[in-house]
């Protein structure tokens, strides 16, 4: 059985999919770009663009049960390589040891995207 998780503290959806899902005793979160809920606006460079990304999964997070500390797998889509280091270090900002496991790729993204990522997490 899924159940839908919905908040306004993250963009609405552009397609036809959830901003996530619970299922399994998991929470799976879509993969999030970094556009500010509320303005609609997309910041400017990866540190700024990375911190609303990291935001929006939050957002999702809480409002299906969970927390950061629940992640357990992140994919990473950056258009840029070069960005890595400056986004490990805004990335490492919202999580704790131990760190989930993640996939990292360089992708094209839409519009003026730097960064998506999409996570799943453990419901306690």
């Amino acid at each position: 059985m899924k159940k839908e998780i919905r908040t306004d503290k993250a963009p609405e959806p552009a397609g036809p999919y959830s901003q996530g899902i619970i299922s399994g005793g998991r929470v799976y979160v879509s993969g999030q770009g970094p556009k500010d809920p509320e303005t609609g606006k997309i910041p400017d460079g990866i540190a700024a663009q990375t911190h609303q990304v990291l935001k929006n999964i939050r957002s999702i997070l809480e409002a299906g049960g969970a927390t950061m500390d629940n992640v357990v797998k992140s994919t990473v889509h950056l258009t840029h390589m070069g960005h890595f280091k400056e986004f490990n270090e805004i990335y490492e900002q919202y999580f704790n040891r131990p760190y989930p496991v993640r996939t990292t790729v360089q992708s094209t993204l839409p519009g003026t995207f730097f960064v998506e990522i999409d996570v799943i997490a453990e419901l306690n």
